[in-house]
């Protein structure tokens, strides 16, 4: 099944409504002030999803064009552009293949999107995609599963359950590691309870690659990059075998 089908369009912000989309969209609003070039404008979002961070973006001054390889989460997204036509908008494509035709000040792929390209084919060539959409001089933010933690404290079995006003989800979570490949699928069985009766199950399989620094520094020197910062997501302590979520900061030569 695909990562993210008919179910996850509809209740993916409330799988993620304890994510503080807010204070992640100043986190990285406050690395752009640091790193980015002076009165950075202009924003590519690889992954958009619902575009959710998307929107608080554009709330907060840029223009911002989200990209997505799920119909289904982009027409959420589309209901966000409400009042913001001229500042918010998106489109379909898979984003190793992304070919638009304007650059932008800053490119930006969260909640894990870069570790969803498995293969060394699709990573390198989702940097290679924001190098090309990047002003020079541009900075690509983007965070991921950190090898070193992931391996210290190795995924496991996990059960979450939320609620609304109409729906009960109740979502398991059962890895399976593949070390020669530092790649884990992470199978998910998702059960909605409509609270005016009836039942729908949903399973599928996300698979997650986690990276290590010298990978990464290899990508950015081959494809034009430097590296301009490595964090703990959400802080500034430098990465360690705690750190699961790692962001790096780097920028267009």
């Amino acid at each position: 099944m695909g990562q993210f089908g008919n179910l996850y369009s509809q209740y993916y912000d409330l799988l993620y409504q304890d994510k503080d989309y807010l204070a992640e969209t100043n986190y990285v609003d406050n690395l752009i002030q640091e790193f980015g070039r002076c009165n950075s404008k202009t924003m590519l979002d690889l992954g958009c999803g619902t575009g959710k961070h998307a929107e608080l973006f554009c709330d907060q001054g840029y223009k911002v064009h989200g990209v997505d390889l799920s119909e289904e989460m982009l027409k959420e997204a589309e209901k966000r552009r409400q009042s913001k036509e001229d500042k918010l908008s998106f489109s379909l494509s898979n984003i190793s293949n992304l070919a638009l035709s304007e650059k932008f000040d800053v490119v930006v792929s969260l909640f894990h999107v870069v570790s969803y390209q498995n293969s060394n084919k699709d990573l390198i060539k989702t940097f290679e995609v924001a190098r090309d959409h990047l002003n020079r001089g541009g900075v690509f933010i983007f965070d991921f599963w950190y090898g070193p933690a992931v391996l210290t404290d190795i995924p496991s079995v996990r059960l979450k359950r939320l609620e609304n006003s109409s729906i009960k989800v109740t979502r398991f979570a059962e890895p399976a590691f593949y070390p020669q490949k530092n790649t884990v699928d992470v199978n998910y069985d998702i059960f909605i309870e409509n609270k005016k009766g009836g039942t729908t199950r949903k399973q599928e399989v996300h698979k997650m690659r986690y990276l290590f620094d010298s990978e990464l520094e290899m990508i950015c020197d081959s494809v034009g990059f430097s590296i301009e910062s490595k964090c703990e997501w959400m802080g500034n302590k430098t990465p360690d075998f705690n750190s699961w979520n790692v962001v790096w900061v780097i920028r267009k030569i």
